[in-house]
């Protein structure tokens, strides 16, 4: 085997053992849509709920969700996540600790941090999510062909007939088949 093969394959090793949790990714959402912003932990496998910390939240003040001792616990969740975000509880014990965010709004355009503590060992593992809103694009409908056919109101409908007349008088005289 070459160096550089092993080296190669070394280094795929080193990358492929990486913390998937210490990863930093970017969702897009319109407002008004679901978003699942992505959060695992690494190496996967069965983890202890009932003895485990997980924050979602936005910098140090705004707590989006909390899940301690097995169970949600939103008591202290800022106002405006109330009632539009939930975990996958079924996945959480396989490492799978994505927040879910209902009817997305503008003011939720922001970074936030998936921070995971087991009680046991105090290991914490953290991930930065940052999702951007926009408003939904607008979808203008074509005029309907009744629409199209109209004029509109005070528009000078017979202009177009007197630039005719006009066009014809002048090049009908020169050629000597216009008389006066």
């Amino acid at each position: 085997m070459k160096w550089e093969t092993a080296l190669w394959m070394v280094a795929c090793l080193l990358l492929s053992s990486l913390p998937t949790g210490q990863l930093h990714s970017t969702c897009h959402a319109f407002v008004g849509e679901t978003v699942v912003l992505p959060c695992s932990t690494s190496p996967p496998g069965e983890l202890t709920l009932s003895k485990s910390l997980l924050y979602w939240q936005i910098g140090t003040t705004h707590l989006v969700h909390f899940f301690q001792n097995g169970q949600d616990s939103l008591k202290d969740q800022d106002e405006k996540f109330r009632g539009r975000t939930s975990l996958f509880l079924d996945q959480m014990k396989y490492g799978n600790l994505s927040l879910k965010i209902s009817s997305v709004q503008l003011g939720d355009n922001a970074e936030y941090s998936c921070i995971y503590r087991e009680a046991e060992s105090h290991e914490i593992k953290k991930s930065t999510i940052k999702l951007k809103v926009s408003a939904p694009p607008r979808i203008e409908e074509p005029p309907s062909p009744s629409e199209q056919n109209q004029i509109p109101s005070g528009s000078p409908t017979n202009v177009p007939c007197l630039a005719m007349l006009l066009l014809s008088f002048l090049l009908l005289v020169p050629l000597g088949l216009w008389h006066l």
